[in-house]
């Protein structure tokens, strides 16, 4: 069932809240006009002493860069290199395996050739030896 009754209205008395901001842009107003030359003047100060330690910090930059190239890189590099061939594990032996089946492979080839050549030297044997059965199997006299 839907309700047809008006909902009460909630006043809020906000002059109280306009007096506080009020007073707060005053006293930020006060405050600025105070910090403002303070400001200033630190700002001044601050980019002077930043600039001094850019002066003294640059060579000391240089003399550090030097070092780190001629002598601590080399030596690193050095020490880099040599832990990776302390902690590289041992290159795998060759398998004999491999080895073993090439070698058997070249004897299977061969050993099929030698056959292949033994079977067609078998069927061409009886003609070359009895040229006289070959010439009587053509029909042809034999001289």
């Amino acid at each position: 069932m839907i309700s047809v009754r008006r909902k009460s209205e909630v006043q809020i008395d906000t002059s109280r809240i306009r007096q506080l901001r009020h007073a707060a842009r005053q006293s930020a107003a006060v405050a600025a006009e105070r910090v403002g030359p303070v400001a200033a003047r630190s700002r001044e100060y601050a980019a002077e002493r930043v600039l001094r330690a850019r002066r003294w910090s640059a060579p000391r930059l240089e003399r550090a860069a030097g070092y780190v190239e001629r002598d601590l890189a080399p030596r690193l590099s050095a020490w880099l290199n040599d832990t990776a061939h302390r902690i590289e594990p041992p290159a795998p032996p060759d398998r004999p395996r491999n080895t073993g089946l090439i070698v058997l492979a070249a004897i299977a080839a061969l050993g099929a050739a030698g056959a292949a050549m033994t079977r067609r030297n078998a069927f061409q044997t009886p003609y070359e030896q009895y040229p006289q059965t070959a010439a009587a199997e053509d029909g042809t006299p034999a001289h």
